[in-house]
Protein backbone atom coordinates (compact mmCIF):
# COMPACT_ATOMS: atom_id res chain seq x y z
CA UNK A 1 0.00 0.00 0.00
CA UNK A 2 1.22 3.47 -1.10
CA UNK A 3 1.35 6.24 1.96
CA UNK A 4 1.48 9.63 1.02
CA UNK A 5 4.14 11.61 3.18
CA UNK A 6 2.33 14.00 5.74
CA UNK A 7 3.85 16.08 8.63
CA UNK A 8 1.31 16.15 10.68
CA UNK A 9 -1.92 14.04 10.51
CA UNK A 10 -4.50 14.36 13.16
CA UNK A 11 -7.03 11.62 14.05
CA UNK A 12 -10.48 13.32 15.04
CA UNK A 13 -11.94 16.06 14.69
CA UNK A 14 -13.56 17.41 18.04
CA UNK A 15 -12.22 20.08 20.25
CA UNK A 16 -8.62 18.60 20.57
CA UNK A 17 -8.08 18.14 17.02
CA UNK A 18 -9.38 21.17 15.67
CA UNK A 19 -7.35 23.36 18.25
CA UNK A 20 -4.44 21.15 17.52
CA UNK A 21 -4.48 21.28 13.56
CA UNK A 22 -5.52 24.89 13.46
CA UNK A 23 -2.67 26.00 16.19
CA UNK A 24 0.07 23.62 13.66
CA UNK A 25 -1.04 24.94 10.11
CA UNK A 26 -0.95 28.70 11.62
CA UNK A 27 2.82 27.89 12.45
CA UNK A 28 3.21 26.87 9.10
CA UNK A 29 2.85 23.15 9.39
CA UNK A 30 1.11 20.79 6.71
CA UNK A 31 -1.48 19.59 8.37
CA UNK A 32 -4.09 16.64 7.56
CA UNK A 33 -6.79 16.26 9.96
CA UNK A 34 -9.00 13.01 9.60
CA UNK A 35 -12.05 13.30 10.37
CA UNK A 36 -14.89 10.31 10.45
CA UNK A 37 -17.92 12.98 10.35
CA UNK A 38 -18.42 15.27 7.18
CA UNK A 39 -17.65 18.08 8.89
CA UNK A 40 -15.75 19.06 12.28
CA UNK A 41 -16.83 19.41 15.60
CA UNK A 42 -16.81 15.72 17.10
CA UNK A 43 -19.33 14.64 19.52
CA UNK A 44 -19.76 17.53 21.75
CA UNK A 45 -19.84 20.46 18.46
CA UNK A 46 -21.49 17.77 16.00
CA UNK A 47 -22.94 19.30 13.25
CA UNK A 48 -22.49 22.60 15.02
CA UNK A 49 -21.27 24.96 11.79
CA UNK A 50 -25.03 23.48 9.81
CA UNK A 51 -27.03 23.75 12.81
CA UNK A 52 -30.20 26.34 12.07
CA UNK A 53 -31.41 28.22 14.77
CA UNK A 54 -34.35 26.35 16.41
CA UNK A 55 -31.34 23.47 17.12
CA UNK A 56 -29.10 25.87 18.26
CA UNK A 57 -31.59 27.39 20.96
CA UNK A 58 -32.08 23.71 22.27
CA UNK A 59 -29.21 22.61 22.78
CA UNK A 60 -27.60 26.12 24.03
CA UNK A 61 -25.21 28.50 24.25
CA UNK A 62 -22.01 25.54 25.38
CA UNK A 63 -22.69 23.77 22.41
CA UNK A 64 -23.18 27.04 20.25
CA UNK A 65 -19.45 27.85 21.55
CA UNK A 66 -17.93 25.40 19.04
CA UNK A 67 -18.63 27.36 16.20
CA UNK A 68 -15.76 29.47 16.88
CA UNK A 69 -13.54 26.57 17.01
CA UNK A 70 -14.84 25.30 13.94
CA UNK A 71 -14.54 28.75 12.24
CA UNK A 72 -10.59 28.89 13.61
CA UNK A 73 -10.06 25.63 11.69
CA UNK A 74 -11.62 26.10 8.34
CA UNK A 75 -9.82 29.36 8.35
CA UNK A 76 -6.40 27.73 8.78
CA UNK A 77 -4.58 26.08 6.12
CA UNK A 78 -5.22 22.45 7.28
CA UNK A 79 -6.83 19.92 5.46
CA UNK A 80 -9.66 18.48 6.37
CA UNK A 81 -11.01 14.81 5.20
CA UNK A 82 -14.28 14.15 6.22
CA UNK A 83 -15.93 10.86 6.08
CA UNK A 84 -12.69 9.24 6.70
CA UNK A 85 -13.04 6.37 9.32
CA UNK A 86 -9.35 5.64 10.51
CA UNK A 87 -8.28 2.03 10.81
CA UNK A 88 -5.54 1.44 11.86
CA UNK A 89 -2.04 3.55 13.02
CA UNK A 90 1.28 2.17 13.37
CA UNK A 91 4.00 2.56 15.58
CA UNK A 92 5.85 3.71 12.69
CA UNK A 93 3.16 6.52 12.10
CA UNK A 94 1.57 5.04 9.47
CA UNK A 95 -1.77 5.78 9.29
CA UNK A 96 -4.09 3.76 7.26
CA UNK A 97 -8.25 4.97 6.42
CA UNK A 98 -10.90 4.47 4.63
CA UNK A 99 -13.07 7.00 2.43
CA UNK A 100 -15.84 6.36 0.09
CA UNK A 101 -14.91 2.83 -0.03
CA UNK A 102 -11.16 3.25 -0.76
CA UNK A 103 -7.95 2.37 1.83
CA UNK A 104 -5.72 5.27 1.72
CA UNK A 105 -2.40 5.81 4.20
CA UNK A 106 -0.74 8.07 5.40
CA UNK A 107 2.78 8.17 6.42
CA UNK A 108 3.31 11.23 8.74
CA UNK A 109 6.62 12.84 10.61
CA UNK A 110 3.89 13.19 13.57
CA UNK A 111 0.66 12.13 14.64
CA UNK A 112 -2.01 13.37 16.96
CA UNK A 113 -4.54 11.16 18.42
CA UNK A 114 -7.97 13.06 19.76
CA UNK A 115 -10.23 10.62 19.53
CA UNK A 116 -12.13 11.32 22.53
CA UNK A 117 -14.55 9.83 24.94
CA UNK A 118 -17.45 7.27 24.96
CA UNK A 119 -19.64 6.34 27.32
CA UNK A 120 -19.05 4.28 30.36
CA UNK A 121 -21.22 0.76 29.81
CA UNK A 122 -23.92 0.65 32.22
CA UNK A 123 -24.69 -2.99 32.81
CA UNK A 124 -27.88 -3.74 35.19
CA UNK A 125 -31.39 -6.13 34.11
CA UNK A 126 -33.01 -5.01 30.97
CA UNK A 127 -30.18 -2.44 29.54
CA UNK A 128 -30.17 -4.47 26.30
CA UNK A 129 -34.13 -4.13 25.84
CA UNK A 130 -35.59 -2.23 22.11
CA UNK A 131 -36.16 1.51 23.73
CA UNK A 132 -33.22 1.44 26.44
CA UNK A 133 -30.46 3.71 24.78
CA UNK A 134 -27.11 5.30 26.53
CA UNK A 135 -28.08 9.23 26.81
CA UNK A 136 -24.78 10.24 24.89
CA UNK A 137 -26.49 8.44 21.93
CA UNK A 138 -29.98 10.12 22.46
CA UNK A 139 -28.01 13.54 22.39
CA UNK A 140 -26.33 12.57 19.05
CA UNK A 141 -29.60 12.04 17.28
CA UNK A 142 -31.00 15.58 18.79
CA UNK A 143 -27.77 17.29 17.55
CA UNK A 144 -27.71 15.70 14.26
CA UNK A 145 -31.10 15.71 12.95
CA UNK A 146 -33.52 17.28 15.84
CA UNK A 147 -34.73 13.83 16.36
CA UNK A 148 -36.43 13.42 20.39
CA UNK A 149 -37.86 10.67 21.78
CA UNK A 150 -42.41 10.72 20.89
CA UNK A 151 -42.99 10.11 24.09
CA UNK A 152 -41.89 10.70 27.75
CA UNK A 153 -38.60 9.60 28.93
CA UNK A 154 -37.24 8.36 31.66
CA UNK A 155 -33.22 9.55 32.50
CA UNK A 156 -31.17 7.42 34.85
CA UNK A 157 -27.33 7.23 36.14
CA UNK A 158 -25.46 9.86 37.12
CA UNK A 159 -23.17 12.49 35.96
CA UNK A 160 -23.67 15.93 34.16
CA UNK A 161 -24.73 15.06 30.73
CA UNK A 162 -27.71 13.23 32.31
CA UNK A 163 -28.92 16.90 33.67
CA UNK A 164 -27.48 18.31 30.20
CA UNK A 165 -29.96 16.32 28.09
CA UNK A 166 -32.95 16.52 30.40
CA UNK A 167 -32.44 20.59 30.48
CA UNK A 168 -32.13 20.18 26.56
CA UNK A 169 -35.38 18.16 26.47
CA UNK A 170 -37.26 20.72 27.97
CA UNK A 171 -36.15 23.13 25.67
CA UNK A 172 -37.56 20.96 23.20
CA UNK A 173 -40.71 20.31 24.96
CA UNK A 174 -40.04 16.86 25.22
CA UNK A 175 -41.67 15.46 28.35
CA UNK A 176 -38.74 13.79 31.07
CA UNK A 177 -40.58 11.55 33.28
CA UNK A 178 -37.98 11.32 35.71
CA UNK A 179 -34.55 11.74 36.43
CA UNK A 180 -33.30 9.02 38.72
CA UNK A 181 -30.15 9.67 40.45
CA UNK A 182 -27.72 7.30 41.64
CA UNK A 183 -25.57 9.84 43.25
CA UNK A 184 -26.11 9.32 47.38
CA UNK A 185 -24.92 11.63 50.69
CA UNK A 186 -21.78 9.17 50.35
CA UNK A 187 -20.74 10.99 47.33
CA UNK A 188 -21.61 14.27 48.69
CA UNK A 189 -19.05 14.03 51.60
CA UNK A 190 -16.60 12.14 49.01
CA UNK A 191 -16.80 15.38 47.04
CA UNK A 192 -16.46 18.02 49.86
CA UNK A 193 -12.66 16.68 50.49
CA UNK A 194 -12.41 18.60 46.57
CA UNK A 195 -14.12 21.30 47.61
CA UNK A 196 -11.52 24.10 46.78
CA UNK A 197 -11.12 23.01 43.00
CA UNK A 198 -14.98 23.24 42.71
CA UNK A 199 -15.05 26.49 43.86
CA UNK A 200 -12.33 27.45 41.61
CA UNK A 201 -14.35 25.93 38.79
CA UNK A 202 -17.61 27.62 39.90
CA UNK A 203 -18.42 28.74 36.26
CA UNK A 204 -19.23 25.10 36.15
CA UNK A 205 -21.28 24.26 39.06
CA UNK A 206 -23.22 27.59 38.10
CA UNK A 207 -24.01 26.13 34.53
CA UNK A 208 -25.12 23.04 36.39
CA UNK A 209 -27.19 24.56 39.21
CA UNK A 210 -29.10 26.59 36.59
CA UNK A 211 -30.12 23.47 34.67
CA UNK A 212 -31.71 21.86 37.70
CA UNK A 213 -33.46 25.10 38.47
CA UNK A 214 -34.97 24.98 35.28
CA UNK A 215 -36.12 21.02 35.21
CA UNK A 216 -37.29 21.47 38.92
CA UNK A 217 -39.54 24.53 37.65
CA UNK A 218 -40.77 22.30 34.91
CA UNK A 219 -41.89 19.89 36.96
CA UNK A 220 -39.75 16.71 36.43
CA UNK A 221 -39.68 14.78 39.51
CA UNK A 222 -36.13 13.74 40.78
CA UNK A 223 -35.28 10.89 42.87
CA UNK A 224 -31.58 11.04 44.65
CA UNK A 225 -29.42 8.12 45.79
CA UNK A 226 -30.71 5.61 43.21
CA UNK A 227 -30.06 1.76 43.80
CA UNK A 228 -30.73 -1.54 42.34
CA UNK A 229 -31.73 -0.05 39.07
CA UNK A 230 -33.33 -2.19 36.61
CA UNK A 231 -35.45 -1.97 33.06
CA UNK A 232 -38.37 -4.08 32.94
CA UNK A 233 -39.44 -5.69 29.64
CA UNK A 234 -40.33 -8.97 27.57
CA UNK A 235 -39.70 -7.35 24.08
CA UNK A 236 -39.28 -4.43 24.72
CA UNK A 237 -38.57 -1.82 27.74
CA UNK A 238 -41.67 -0.55 29.75
CA UNK A 239 -40.56 0.66 33.12
CA UNK A 240 -37.70 1.62 35.45
CA UNK A 241 -38.00 -0.47 38.75
CA UNK A 242 -35.19 0.85 41.83
CA UNK A 243 -35.09 1.71 45.68
CA UNK A 244 -35.07 5.41 46.49
CA UNK A 245 -35.11 6.19 50.33
CA UNK A 246 -35.66 2.23 51.42
CA UNK A 247 -38.95 2.58 48.93
CA UNK A 248 -39.63 0.23 45.50
CA UNK A 249 -40.03 2.72 42.79
CA UNK A 250 -41.81 2.16 39.71
CA UNK A 251 -41.84 4.55 36.94
CA UNK A 252 -43.43 3.36 33.55
CA UNK A 253 -42.11 4.42 30.25
CA UNK A 254 -41.04 3.00 27.21
CA UNK A 255 -37.59 5.09 26.76
CA UNK A 256 -34.99 4.88 28.85
CA UNK A 257 -32.14 6.80 28.93
CA UNK A 258 -28.98 5.04 30.95
CA UNK A 259 -25.59 7.20 31.55
CA UNK A 260 -23.06 6.83 34.13
CA UNK A 261 -20.46 9.04 32.71
CA UNK A 262 -17.83 9.03 30.18
CA UNK A 263 -14.23 7.31 29.90
CA UNK A 264 -11.23 7.72 27.40
CA UNK A 265 -11.60 6.10 23.76
CA UNK A 266 -8.51 3.99 24.16
CA UNK A 267 -8.61 1.93 21.23
CA UNK A 268 -5.53 3.45 19.47
CA UNK A 269 -3.38 3.36 21.91
CA UNK A 270 -4.09 -0.09 22.98
CA UNK A 271 -3.38 -1.00 19.44
CA UNK A 272 -0.14 0.72 20.03
CA UNK A 273 0.58 -1.22 22.83
CA UNK A 274 1.34 2.52 24.38
CA UNK A 275 1.93 2.00 28.44
CA UNK A 276 -1.60 2.67 30.15
CA UNK A 277 -2.32 2.75 33.64
CA UNK A 278 -5.73 2.66 35.75
CA UNK A 279 -6.95 5.91 37.27
CA UNK A 280 -9.07 4.69 40.38
CA UNK A 281 -10.30 8.50 40.14
CA UNK A 282 -12.29 7.40 37.02
CA UNK A 283 -12.45 4.10 36.98
CA UNK A 284 -11.02 3.34 33.54
CA UNK A 285 -7.39 2.97 32.33
CA UNK A 286 -5.84 5.67 30.51
CA UNK A 287 -2.50 5.90 28.21
CA UNK A 288 0.53 7.31 30.20
CA UNK A 289 2.04 10.84 28.25
CA UNK A 290 4.35 13.64 28.70
CA UNK A 291 3.55 16.91 29.84
CA UNK A 292 2.58 17.44 25.90
CA UNK A 293 0.44 14.41 25.56
CA UNK A 294 3.35 12.19 23.70
CA UNK A 295 3.13 8.61 24.80
CA UNK A 296 6.42 6.57 24.71
CA UNK A 297 6.48 6.10 20.90
CA UNK A 298 8.75 8.51 18.83
CA UNK A 299 6.28 10.91 17.33
CA UNK A 300 2.96 10.05 19.01
CA UNK A 301 0.72 12.05 20.97
CA UNK A 302 -2.81 12.39 22.85
CA UNK A 303 -5.03 14.79 23.03
CA UNK A 304 -7.99 15.35 24.93
CA UNK A 305 -10.36 13.31 26.50
CA UNK A 306 -8.73 10.03 25.17
CA UNK A 307 -5.92 11.06 27.55
CA UNK A 308 -8.09 11.32 30.63
CA UNK A 309 -11.75 13.23 31.15
CA UNK A 310 -11.33 16.71 31.34
CA UNK A 311 -14.16 18.39 29.07
CA UNK A 312 -14.39 20.16 25.62
CA UNK A 313 -12.54 22.96 26.66
CA UNK A 314 -9.53 21.17 28.28
CA UNK A 315 -9.74 18.70 25.49
CA UNK A 316 -8.85 22.13 22.98
CA UNK A 317 -6.22 22.99 25.27
CA UNK A 318 -4.70 20.15 25.75
CA UNK A 319 -4.75 19.71 21.51
CA UNK A 320 -2.66 23.18 21.74
CA UNK A 321 -0.26 21.63 24.18
CA UNK A 322 0.22 18.06 21.42
CA UNK A 323 0.77 20.75 18.50
CA UNK A 324 3.32 22.44 20.02
CA UNK A 325 4.91 19.50 20.93
CA UNK A 326 4.91 18.31 17.49
CA UNK A 327 5.75 21.42 15.63
CA UNK A 328 8.48 21.77 18.07
CA UNK A 329 9.62 17.90 16.98
CA UNK A 330 9.64 19.18 13.70
CA UNK A 331 11.87 21.93 13.54
CA UNK A 332 9.96 24.42 13.22
CA UNK A 333 10.20 25.81 16.15
CA UNK A 334 12.61 25.39 19.17
CA UNK A 335 11.85 24.74 22.55
CA UNK A 336 12.10 28.30 24.13
CA UNK A 337 9.40 29.05 21.45
CA UNK A 338 7.25 26.21 22.72
CA UNK A 339 7.64 26.69 25.69
CA UNK A 340 6.90 30.36 25.83
CA UNK A 341 3.40 29.53 23.87
CA UNK A 342 2.66 26.70 25.89
CA UNK A 343 3.05 28.25 29.41
CA UNK A 344 -0.51 30.85 28.84
CA UNK A 345 -2.32 27.61 27.81
CA UNK A 346 -1.03 25.48 30.69
CA UNK A 347 -2.65 28.19 33.66
CA UNK A 348 -6.00 28.41 31.69
CA UNK A 349 -6.09 24.25 31.10
CA UNK A 350 -5.41 24.15 35.10
CA UNK A 351 -8.11 26.29 35.61
CA UNK A 352 -10.61 23.89 33.84
CA UNK A 353 -9.70 21.00 35.53
CA UNK A 354 -9.55 22.28 39.05
CA UNK A 355 -13.57 21.21 39.50
CA UNK A 356 -12.22 17.39 37.73
CA UNK A 357 -11.48 16.20 41.28
CA UNK A 358 -14.86 17.21 42.61
CA UNK A 359 -17.03 15.97 39.96
CA UNK A 360 -14.82 12.84 39.73
CA UNK A 361 -15.67 12.13 43.40
CA UNK A 362 -19.75 13.54 43.36
CA UNK A 363 -20.40 11.27 40.60
CA UNK A 364 -18.56 7.75 41.03
CA UNK A 365 -20.51 5.29 39.47
CA UNK A 366 -21.82 2.62 41.82
CA UNK A 367 -20.11 -0.75 42.05
CA UNK A 368 -23.47 -2.26 41.20
CA UNK A 369 -23.72 -0.41 38.19
CA UNK A 370 -20.69 -1.55 37.06
CA UNK A 371 -20.03 -5.35 38.19
CA UNK A 372 -23.50 -6.97 37.67
CA UNK A 373 -25.18 -9.82 38.85
CA UNK A 374 -24.69 -13.18 37.40
CA UNK A 375 -27.89 -13.44 35.06
CA UNK A 376 -26.95 -9.50 33.51
CA UNK A 377 -25.19 -9.49 30.09
CA UNK A 378 -21.68 -8.23 29.82
CA UNK A 379 -20.57 -9.17 26.09
CA UNK A 380 -23.82 -7.71 24.22
CA UNK A 381 -22.26 -9.08 20.71
CA UNK A 382 -21.50 -12.85 22.25
CA UNK A 383 -24.42 -12.71 24.49
CA UNK A 384 -22.29 -13.66 27.61
CA UNK A 385 -23.67 -13.16 31.41
CA UNK A 386 -21.44 -11.49 34.07
CA UNK A 387 -21.95 -15.19 35.80
CA UNK A 388 -20.51 -17.02 32.94
CA UNK A 389 -17.63 -14.71 33.00
CA UNK A 390 -17.23 -15.65 36.88
CA UNK A 391 -17.15 -19.13 35.90
CA UNK A 392 -14.55 -18.73 33.45
CA UNK A 393 -12.57 -17.21 36.17
CA UNK A 394 -13.33 -20.49 38.85
CA UNK A 395 -11.88 -22.44 35.07
CA UNK A 396 -8.45 -20.25 35.48
CA UNK A 397 -9.51 -17.25 33.31
CA UNK A 398 -7.01 -14.71 34.51
CA UNK A 399 -7.96 -11.86 32.33
CA UNK A 400 -10.20 -9.91 29.08
CA UNK A 401 -8.04 -12.11 26.82
CA UNK A 402 -8.17 -15.25 27.84
CA UNK A 403 -11.85 -14.47 28.50
CA UNK A 404 -12.12 -14.46 24.88
CA UNK A 405 -10.61 -18.17 24.72
CA UNK A 406 -12.99 -19.12 26.96
CA UNK A 407 -16.34 -17.71 26.00
CA UNK A 408 -15.82 -15.28 23.08
CA UNK A 409 -16.05 -12.55 24.97
CA UNK A 410 -15.73 -9.42 23.45
CA UNK A 411 -15.05 -10.99 20.01
CA UNK A 412 -17.85 -9.02 18.60
CA UNK A 413 -18.44 -6.14 16.29
CA UNK A 414 -18.00 -3.78 18.90
CA UNK A 415 -14.41 -5.18 19.78
CA UNK A 416 -14.66 -4.52 23.20
CA UNK A 417 -15.79 -1.16 23.46
CA UNK A 418 -19.13 -1.94 25.04
CA UNK A 419 -18.04 -4.71 27.43
CA UNK A 420 -14.15 -3.96 27.90
CA UNK A 421 -14.11 -2.05 31.22
CA UNK A 422 -17.29 -4.57 32.91
CA UNK A 423 -14.96 -7.34 31.62
CA UNK A 424 -12.35 -6.19 33.47
CA UNK A 425 -13.49 -5.35 37.08
CA UNK A 426 -15.74 -8.82 36.76
CA UNK A 427 -12.67 -10.56 36.41
CA UNK A 428 -10.80 -8.45 38.65
CA UNK A 429 -13.57 -8.75 41.34
CA UNK A 430 -13.48 -12.01 41.19
CA UNK A 431 -9.85 -12.46 41.45
CA UNK A 432 -10.04 -10.31 44.36
CA UNK A 433 -7.61 -8.20 42.59
CA UNK A 434 -7.51 -4.89 41.20
CA UNK A 435 -8.38 -3.82 37.66
CA UNK A 436 -4.52 -2.97 37.04
CA UNK A 437 -4.01 -6.54 37.21
CA UNK A 438 -6.17 -7.53 35.20
CA UNK A 439 -5.38 -5.68 32.55
CA UNK A 440 -7.51 -4.85 28.93
CA UNK A 441 -8.35 -6.57 26.01
CA UNK A 442 -5.34 -6.96 23.50
CA UNK A 443 -6.63 -4.52 20.89
CA UNK A 444 -5.85 -5.30 17.03
CA UNK A 445 -6.83 -3.60 13.85
CA UNK A 446 -8.77 -3.00 12.26
CA UNK A 447 -9.92 -0.12 14.63
CA UNK A 448 -13.15 0.47 12.50
CA UNK A 449 -14.62 -1.71 10.20
CA UNK A 450 -13.25 -2.94 6.70
CA UNK A 451 -14.29 -5.43 4.41
CA UNK A 452 -11.28 -8.00 2.38
CA UNK A 453 -12.67 -6.42 -0.98
CA UNK A 454 -12.02 -2.91 0.25
CA UNK A 455 -8.36 -4.51 1.15
CA UNK A 456 -7.77 -6.46 -1.91
CA UNK A 457 -9.34 -3.45 -4.20
CA UNK A 458 -6.45 -1.48 -2.50
CA UNK A 459 -3.65 -4.44 -3.14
Amino acid sequence: MRADPAELVIVGGGPAGMAAATLAANLGVEVVLLDEQATPGGQIYRNVSDAPQGRLDVLGPDYTAGRALVDAFRASKARHVGGAAVWQVTAQREVNYLRDGEVKSLQAQQVILCTGAMERPFPIPGWTLPGVLSAGAAQILLKSADTVPSEPVVLAGCGPLLYLLGWQYVRAGVPVRAIVDTTDSADRRRALAHLGGALAGWRYLKKGLAMMRVLRRAGVPFYEGASGLAVEGDDAARALRFTCNGREQRIESRVVLLHQGVVPNTQFTWSLRAKHRWDDAQLCFVPEVDEWGALDLPGLYVAGDGRGIGGALAAALQGQLAALGAVSATGRIAAAERDRRAAPVRAELSTHLRVRPFLDALYRPKPQNRIPADDVLVCRCEEVTAGTLREHVALGCTGPNQAKSFGRCGMGPCQGRLCGLTVTEVIADARKVTPAEVGYYRIRPPIKPITLGELAREA
